[in-house]
């Protein structure tokens, strides 16, 4: 702790060490101060050239031995590119190989060569931990499937493919927490354990005590009352909705669908979203549409080699989708145009399209395809199909919802919201029609106290992922695939 506050400048604790207080400048590392230590983005940037030593650290992805030098690759994670290293003959490299982790001394200088602005002339390199690469799974200068990475869900952060996947991830969340911050949303922290059931599927996953002694205690929940993992923080938004115009979350999500499918996961991160005072899903519409845009727009702009490499040798082709979808209003149709779309193509379905059934994946494709692979929101949904919040359209004689779906290529939906029920009688009767009287009397209770018309959606993150990068499998999009081996990572 103390370390940190020397480099960072901030005010040392009391008890901190009399050296400190005196100025010493604190070395770590071998002697090397931090603030010779560069990332290898830095490194590659060109800023430090020629100005001072310079250290580096991390993973060799390659090296070349030559007659009198030898040339190593090395990549921190920071960038896609990695760093080359002029390594002369007088230096010690016994014992590093591909994989293995290094620090390495030197002066940076400007490269000869047209692929790479800058190299580093090696003073020192030390092995920091030793690799076998026959042992590695990875091999170097081979281009592995993502059907073979997956196997090793512990090393793959290793690979070119899935280290751009992580930091395309980091820079997408981060695009998302702006979005909704540069247009004033409040960030709520939703809880992960609830007792709600929010889309009333009852794919549930229990929270109960590992110990045993717990059950003895009278058979009594932990809580009181039984508890899951959350499927959704919407309806703990919508208490927000009593004090708050604007709210948002982004955290994981858990559904126990036992399904093995490369569309599911029982762990997944959800943005969801909710806005007072609208009557209107245009409201909705208009924040899903941008929230789209200008996120995807935020990631092609800060990670432009990590995007071309999956636009590249994972999905050729996806590029262009994606460039569509930036220029081109989203389509609008309602569920009932669905339908009519559907039943008269000449496409074979699997599942028969309709009115009344909710819309499967081949139904989703097939209506973006017949929009010109744009993105297609299918709002007013059947009364019957949608779970008790959804605003009552009280129309006829095909009784419907306020709600919308958002569909894009290669995906199906994406995003799924509605306007809530605010009117208290219409609640009531659709809870009691449910059997859910009784468990969401504090939901009534949110409509008698100041209630305002409202509506929100929620957007499948790691599905956004899949969108924009054209991967088709979503645990490619995923830190750590949640079993390998049958072992629970």
């Amino acid at each position: 702790m103390w370390g940190r506050s020397r480099l960072l400048g901030l005010p040392l604790p009391r008890g901190a060490p009399a050296i400190w207080r005196k100025g010493v400048s604190l070395c770590l590392f071998n002697g090397c101060s931090s603030d010779s230590r560069l990332r290898v983005v830095e490194a590659l940037s060109g800023a430090a050239v020629g100005e001072r030593e310079v250290q580096v650290q991390g993973w060799v992805r390659a090296i070349r031995a030559q007659k009198e030098i030898t040339f190593l690759n090395i990549n921190d994670g920071s960038s896609l590119q990695s760093l080359q290293i002029v390594a002369h003959p007088n230096l010690d490299i016994r014992g590093i190989t591909f994989g293995s982790a290094v620090e390495i001394w030197g002066k940076l200088v400007q490269s000869p060569h047209k692929k790479q602005s800058t190299e580093l002339l090696a003073d020192k390199i030390r092995l920091v931990g030793a690799c076998n690469p026959v042992a590695l799974p990875f091999k170097i200068k081979e281009r592995h499937s993502l059907e073979y990475i997956r196997q090793f869900p512990h090393l793959r952060c290793k690979t070119n493919i899935f280290s751009s996947l992580l930091r395309i991830r980091s820079e997408a969340s981060a695009a998302v927490h702006s979005f909704f911050k540069d247009n004033e949303f409040v960030h709520i922290h939703t809880p992960i354990i609830t007792s709600n059931d929010c889309e009333g599927a009852g794919e549930l996953f229990k929270v109960e005590p590992a110990s045993k002694t717990a059950e003895k205690q009278k058979n009594a929940n932990f809580f009181d009352v039984p508890s899951f993992l959350t499927v959704s923080g919407q309806l703990h938004l919508e208490v927000m909705m009593g004090a708050f115009t604007q709210v948002y979350t982004f955290g994981p999500t858990f559904r126990a669908e036992n399904s093995q499918t490369r569309r599911h996961l029982a762990e997944f991160y959800m943005v969801e979203a909710e806005l007072a005072f609208t009557e209107s899903l245009k409201d909705i519409m208009e924040v899903m549409e941008n929230l789209f845009k200008t996120a995807t727009s935020c990631i092609l702009s800060k990670c432009p080699g990590d995007i071309e490499l999956f636009h590249k040798y994972v999905a050729p082709g996806q590029k262009g989708r994606v460039e569509q979808m930036l220029k081109n209003s989203f389509h609008v149709l309602s569920y009932t145009e669905a339908i009519d779309i559907l039943q008269r193509s000449m496409e074979t379905f699997t599942f028969e399209p309709k009115w009344g059934c909710d819309l499967q994946t081949e139904h989703e494709n097939y209506l973006v395809e017949h929009c010109g692979n744009i993105p297609v929101f299918v709002v007013n949904y059947p009364y019957d199909i949608k779970p008790f919040y959804a605003r009552d359209n009280q129309d006829g004689p095909r009784h419907t919802v306020a709600a919308v779906d958002l569909l894009v290529p290669g995906i199906g939906e994406l995003c799924g919201g509605s306007l809530r029920e605010e009117r208290l009688d219409l609640l009531q009767s659709r809870l009691k029609q449910h059997g859910l009287k009784d468990t969401y009397k504090w939901y009534e209770e949110l409509r008698q106290f100041g209630s305002v018309p409202h509506g929100g959606f929620g957007l499948g993150f790691e599905r956004y992922l899949q969108c924009i990068l054209g991967v088709e499998n979503i645990k490619d999009v995923i830190p750590f695939p949640r079993f390998s081996h049958s072992c629970l990572l």
